[in-house]
């Protein structure tokens, strides 16, 4: 990868952090009120982009449009906004500035947008709208912080994972081992506090990102956990399929650029792949690294590898694979579709305990979570030899990503939206009687 592709790396790392979005839990987060409250409201959703260059949506692309899909269906009025102006050929080390500065040129809309009852958006994105009334709602599907604290340095690396990046850069896949600075995502995990700490509310995705958020300084009572949710195509129509001989599968977005590589966990894999070279692999990934995808193609016997595979189509590759052992390789999460997706086809996770993972896998019953590839190694060798037990825990996996349907998010955020509304109504009806 060139200079370019680098800086592009870069860029869109700092640029992800506008996106990516659990049920209530405890510590003093708002919880979620029951039953529905009947009437409209109106949304205003800011998103940073459609798609990506080739199509493939990204996770909080994907989420955003779920989202937007499931709550006209509630009859809540959700219009999309996109900002237009963006700064080119920024300077590597000012680019998260350049990022947060994108969304400012929503304010050509700020009449329309000031309209509505709310204004949501992921992370830092509805920043230009703080000072107004209109309450406004960060949705955190993940927060840069998180990133940056479970990213580390190659040197800090255990030797068999540093060897992976060595290769890579000796072939060069990737052009170094560590980027040269991370301030555009350190200015991007600061703004994502102020944000936080001044929205009206914040949705987080995972208990992680919870404590991330308050961490950061936002109020625990306007914390609003709400799972994501998956398509439902995921779902239906039904794949029965009859159980064959396991695979050890991965599933999710690899990346480009070596911070990305690394945070999910991209060394970890390759040695647990390595560890077991008489069974068959199946890799599901979206990167467009071409000397990656090269390198992976030939890198282990017996692989079989989807790159960039349009979402709709994947349950159809994975269902045959019921039964098999999905791995989960990041260092973090906010939340992770891609466990979600795979149990939905009865893949039986083995995970580190990112995103969601410590509050849906029961260790041993729908899957195992773990705190090494040594160990990853030894509960996946358990399963192989044991074929009653892990279709049992694959039955029990597709059970547990049965929650995750989108008229569950829609339902919890449709009653954020109509509280918030609620409070902006009794605040302005207290106006007149303070002013008398």
């Amino acid at each position: 990868m060139n200079s370019n592709g680098k800086q592009h790396g870069l860029d869109r790392y700092a640029f992800e952090k506008t996106r990516s979005i659990l049920r209530l839990f405890r510590n003093g987060s708002k919880r979620v009120p029951q039953g529905r409250t009947p009437g409209k409201v109106k949304v205003a959703f800011i998103h940073g982009e459609k798609r990506l260059g080739s199509g493939i949506r990204t996770g909080a692309a994907q989420i955003n449009r779920l989202m937007v899909s499931a709550l006209n269906e509630r009859r809540v009025l959700v219009r999309n906004f996109y900002p237009r102006v963006q700064l080119f050929d920024t300077p590597a080390h000012i680019k998260g500035i350049a990022n947060i500065l994108f969304f400012y040129s929503l304010l050509e809309h700020k009449n329309e947008m000031l309209k509505y009852d709310v204004i949501q958006g992921t992370t830092y994105t509805p920043l230009p709208f703080l000072t107004f009334d209109v309450p406004v709602v960060c949705h955190f599907g993940s927060t840069a912080r998180g990133y940056l604290a479970s990213t580390p340095r190659t040197s800090e690396l255990p030797p068999h994972e540093r060897a992976v990046y060595k290769e890579f850069v000796r072939l060069g896949v990737i052009p170094e081992f560590d980027y040269k600075t991370l301030r555009p995502i350190e200015d991007v995990a600061d703004i994502e506090a102020v944000a936080a700490q001044r929205a009206a509310a914040c949705v987080a995705t995972s208990a992680k990102v919870r404590d991330e958020l308050i961490a950061a300084g936002a109020r625990p009572e306007r914390i609003w956990l709400i799972h994501n949710a998956i398509e439902d195509y995921w779902f239906y129509p039904p794949r029965e399929t009859a159980p064959q001989q396991p695979h050890l599968v991965f599933l999710g977005r690899l990346g480009n650029d070596v911070f990305t590589l690394k945070l999910k966990g991209l060394s970890r894999l390759v040695n647990f792949y390595n560890a077991f070279p008489e069974t068959p692999k199946t890799t599901v990934c979206m990167t467009t690294n071409r000397k990656l995808k090269e390198w992976l193609r030939v890198a282990f016997p017996l692989h079989y590898m989807y790159v960039n595979l349009r979402k709709d189509l994947i349950p159809g590759a994975l269902a045959p694979l019921r039964g098999s052992i999905l791995f989960l390789s990041s260092r973090y999460e906010g939340f992770s579709l891609s466990l979600i997706e795979g149990m939905s086809q009865g893949l039986v996770p083995v995970a580190f305990p990112v995103g969601v993972a410590e509050e849906i896998i029961r260790d041993g019953e729908n899957g195992f979570l773990v705190s090494s590839t040594e160990e990853a190694i030894a509960r996946t060798g358990l399963l192989l030899a044991d074929d009653a037990r892990r279709l049992e825990m694959a039955r029990a996996a597709q059970q547990t990503a049965a929650q995750f349907r989108a008229e569950r998010i829609a339902e919890d955020l449709e009653r954020l939206y109509l509280e918030l509304k609620r409070e902006r109504q009794e605040q302005r009806d207290r106006i007149p009687c303070e002013a008398n």
